[in-house]
Order: structure tokens, then sequence, then C-alpha cells
């Protein structure tokens, strides 16, 4: 299945994309995605539904976030080797782990916003994994039981305040905006194997990242199991799980970042795409 939320922002409702590429509402049968809905007996309950007899939404409405009520949105830093060899920074020998502010949070068509001064601001397309129930200290064999499904995320990053301002990584990728996700969740049903999607990422028409799961360091089930030890992971949180080679930091001769007026186009396969336009902070 693939599960959206659409409106206005923080007045969005819950809905599915059926076969035919029609978006449905859902809100007449759950309150929204979180929580419960989440969960494998949620979700079963949402399939058994015959899609055609859900209302049909008109018109070309604003998607939101996919997933709502989230706790917290957890990122990977250098999962990829060639990510890593791109930047020069050694193969990490344990996840880097830090986390995006909830606000970053934002639709996967909203504008991304450049902050106030910034030169450095920069994109990252990742797998977006969204947790359907609890994950405390769970195995690498049973993490995937956790999963509801998976999504389209750009890290958007400001490398300056990332990397140059002291302190963790964290003051460079809270910024608001910078956590564009979705168009909709895919429920793990349809992504057999989350370690073998291409992905990519245009800017203003020219691919910049061109890349695949298969080059994680490490993958989804690692990733989950090991956050779950320091973070309990609640329905709805989300991971970043990391993203391939080409991001701006990492162009030779000279790192190239983005200016107001540019778009990305971004997405992964099986996951659909997302797109953005950089604007100015006011």
């Amino acid at each position: 299945m693939k599960l959206l939320r659409y409106g206005p922002p923080g007045a969005e409702k819950p809905g599915l994309l059926d076969a035919n590429g029609t978006i449905r509402d859902l809100s007449g049968v759950i309150p929204d995605l979180s929580g419960d809905a989440l969960s494998p007996a949620g979700l079963a309950k949402i399939a058994a539904l015959d899609p055609a007899k859900l209302p049909a939404v008109t018109g070309n409405p604003r998607l939101g976030p996919p997933v709502t009520g989230m706790k917290n949105l957890v990122c990977i830093g250098l999962n990829y080797a060639d990510h890593a060899a791109e930047t020069g920074a050694p193969i990490p020998k344990e996840p880097i782990v830090f986390l995006k502010s909830l606000n970053a949070l934002s639709g996967p068509n909203d504008d991304v916003v450049i902050p106030r001064n910034s030169v450095k601001t920069d994109w990252e397309v990742e797998l977006a994994v969204i947790i359907g129930t609890r994950a405390k200290y769970v195995s690498e064999e049973n993490a995937l039981d956790h999963v509801a499904g998976y999504a389209v995320g750009n890290d958007v990053s400001e490398r300056e305040w990332q990397a140059e301002r002291g302190g963790a990584w964290d003051k460079g990728k809270g910024f608001d905006t910078f956590g564009p996700l979705g168009p909709w969740l895919v429920t793990k049903d349809e992504i057999p194997d989350p370690q073998n999607l291409s992905m990519f990422c245009d800017v203003d028409g020219v691919r910049q990242q061109d890349g695949s799961t298969r080059t994680m360091i490490f993958g989804v089930k690692q990733v989950i199991a090991y956050v779950s030890q320091c973070i309990t992971l609640n329905p709805g949180d989300v991971i970043f799980t990391g993203t391939p080679p080409g991001v701006g930091l990492g162009k030779k001769p000279t790192p190239v970042f983005l200016k107001a007026g540019q778009v990305m186009r971004l997405g992964i396969q099986g996951l659909g795409e997302q797109q953005q336009k950089l604007v100015a902070s006011d």
C-alpha cells in the first residue's frame, strides 16, 4: 500500500493512493497515520478495505509528511562507503547517529528555506524507515518486524553549521524545512529488499546523485537494532539512513551548494519522487 497525508500544513488528513493513482480519503477509518494505525494490525485493517468504496479526493492537494505523531527523527551519517570516500572520511566503525529537529519535517513538495546568511546548504537523498511498533533493544534478526514501511527523505544540510561551528551535527541538520518526507509511506510488503533500491537527486535537472542502497555500510536491520539500544523508537518515528555519493560538499575541485530559485528532484525505486524549490529566508 501507498499511504499518505494530504491537505494544508497542520490540517492534513490520512489517505491512500489506489491502483489508478487516485487519492482515497481514510479519515472515516482512522484518525491519522500515527500510533496504532501503523502497527501490523492497523495496516491489515487498512489493507482489507476496498479503495473503490472510499471517498475519492479531487484536485491536486498538497501532500504532507506521510506520518505524524513521531517522537524521534533519527539520522545516520556517513552510511554509504562511496559517500564516505568522496568526503575523505574514514569508514565508521559504528553508525553515526544524530537527530533532526521535528520542526525540520516537511511535505515532499514543500519549499525548502535556505537559512539566513547560509552559503553551504546541501542536498541528500535518503531511504527513510518508518517505525510501526515500539522498538527497544531489538536484535538485527527481528528489526524489520518493527517497520511499517519506507519513504523518500531529503536530509537537507547546512554544511557550515554542521562542521565549522563546533559541537554536534544536529545544528546543521535541524533547520525548518530541512526534512522533506514522502510522497507516501510504502508498506514493507512492497519492498522485499530495502538493500537493493536505486536512488537519485537532480538539481535544476542535472543528475547529482545516482546511487543504490546496496552501498550502505550499515544496512536497515543493523541501523534499527543499533539505534534501539540507545533511543527507544516509537510508532511514527523516522530514521533517515544515509546518503549515496554526489552531494554538493563532495564535488571536486570545488564544492557546490544550493541557491534560492533552484529546484531539487529526488526519488527512490518503488517509493516515488519528491520535488522542492529553494527559497530565501525572510
